[in-house]
């Protein structure tokens, strides 16, 4: 009698959920990434006195692109493409150079030329990246993915404040309109059915909208004044150029940015339960690497991994890939229909700045997680978080603390998050690789009391961990 082998269970980042789940779960990626999406062609735009007709170029190519991109790390395609629920959008890391390059002379063609080479160059170097992964224990990736959550922080509480820039800056009425968004997400995360749970972020911020319009915290006049339809064509700004001073400024930002992403392709890794291997990690950065050269073609900027949207992962427990899947063909139509994203960037800072201080915490609070698998007895990996930690906070806390230092170390020490990464990196190979006084093998030294300062140990379970990969 022929036997029928058993179907393998799909794993949870390869489920496809309902149609209306699928919509449901995706719009809140979407709307959690708009601000942050939009924001770096605004600041670029606005630096280079772009007239209103070319930001709004701008803005439609980034979205098709974030588009793009999203569904080529999600879907992916041969090597390229983490297959994680990761959104994709353009890095911070890129804004100060690429506002040098373009106010310097060479214009838009040089920030294309440059970002076309950084997208190439972080193509080659992802498999070296891929074998570097065992150089990120528990204890490094829980410190990162805890920097990651608390300084983005800062930029809901900014959004709760009225947005940065805003005339109203701080008013009462914007932060009570972020607390009351806090309020309806925790209660429908405390209160509702399951399915409503997994979109408390959308219920708070539909909410917070019905509630902000007769208060006049909208503004709907862009709407009218967007067009119907919008495509992105190759250089339109004109051919790109290749300056040396613009590509090696950009390839220092190419290498934080896959340091940035590779955390966050970590992060995401210990939400869904799939660790990311060696290889998963070559193919995610190879896709940014594409995304990044896509970019530079057409009319746009450098991709990575956002790190609100890895909030989302977590508080939702939605770790479907092909959710964040649908929430890039969103980000696709809202590129190629302008005026569906006039209505989404219609929606109060206050709005976005109650949801985001429950996403960005529970980033944080991942971080946490993690580290309580780490040993923090007898050894100095307590010095290592402490530290890495204050690393990553210094230029969050302070913005111009290194405003005095050359370009290149201001490109890499200004993101907090890679420059807590690099910490976390060093200070682990140098408690914990490299042999200490008196151990042929870097083995701990006698612990002291507080287990503050002692040897270089690390915990014989993260030994085994990295010796296998």
């Amino acid at each position: 009698m022929a036997t029928t082998t058993p179907a393998r269970p799909v794993h949870p980042v390869d489920e496809v959920p309902p149609v209306r789940q699928l919509a449901a779960f995706g719009l809140q990626h979407v709307l959690a990434m708009y601000a942050g999406a939009v924001a770096v062609p605004l600041i670029v735009g606005s630096a280079m006195k772009l007239s209103p007709a070319d930001m709004a170029y701008l803005i439609t190519a980034d979205l098709l692109l974030c588009g793009i991109a999203t569904l080529i790390q999600c879907v992916g395609f041969w090597r390229f493409g983490v297959r994680l629920p990761i959104m994709q959008g353009c890095t911070f890391a890129a804004v100060s150079p690429m506002v040098l390059i373009g106010t310097g002379g060479g214009g838009l063609p040089a920030i294309y030329g440059s970002v076309i080479v950084a997208g190439l160059a972080i193509i080659l170097l992802a498999p070296v990246f891929g074998k570097l992964l065992r150089f990120f224990p528990p204890l490094v990736t829980g410190t990162v993915i805890l920097i990651i959550g608390l300084s983005l922080l800062p930029v809901a509480g900014n959004w709760a404040a009225g947005g940065a820039g805003a005339e109203d800056f701080g008013e009462p009425k914007n932060v009570a309109l972020a607390a009351f968004v806090l309020a309806v997400v925790l209660g429908v995360q405390r209160f509702a059915p399951v399915f409503l749970r997994r979109i408390a972020v959308l219920i708070g911020i539909a909410v917070g909208l019905a509630v902000a319009v007769p208060f006049g915290f909208t503004d709907f006049g862009g709407v009218g004044d967007a067009d119907w339809l919008g495509i992105s064509t190759p250089f339109h700004f004109g051919a790109p150029t290749f300056e040396a001073s613009a590509i090696a400024s950009m390839l220092v930002v190419a290498l934080v940015t896959m340091t940035e992403t590779t955390g966050d392709f970590i992060a995401v890794g210990e939400m869904t339960g799939r660790k990311v291997e060696p290889r998963p990690l070559a193919d995610g950065l190879r896709a940014d690497g594409l995304s990044t050269v896509l970019g530079g073609v057409f009319n746009t900027f450098p991709y990575t991994a956002y790190a609100q949207n890895v909030g989302l992962v977590g508080m939702t427990r939605v770790r479907s890939r092909w959710v964040v899947a649908a929430a890039g063909g969103m980000l696709v139509l809202l590129g190629l229909l302008p005026k569906l994203g006039a209505v989404v960037a219609a929606i109060p800072a206050p709005v976005l700045g109650g949801a985001g201080l429950v996403m960005f915490g529970t980033v944080a609070a991942s971080g946490l997680r993690t580290l309580a698998q780490v040993d923090f007895k007898g050894n100095d990996n307590l010095t290592v978080v402490a530290v890495s930690v204050a690393v990553g906070m210094l230029p969050v806390g302070v913005p111009t603390v290194y405003g005095k230092f050359p370009d290149w170390f201001q490109t890499v020490m200004n993101s907090g998050i890679s420059a807590g990464c690099l910490t976390a990196i060093v200070l682990n190979l140098l408690f914990n690789h490299l042999p200490s006084k008196g151990s042929s093998k870097g083995g701990s030294a006698a612990p002291e009391a507080d287990g503050l300062a002692s040897g270089g140990g690390q915990d014989a379970g993260e030994k085994s961990r990295e010796e296998i990969v």
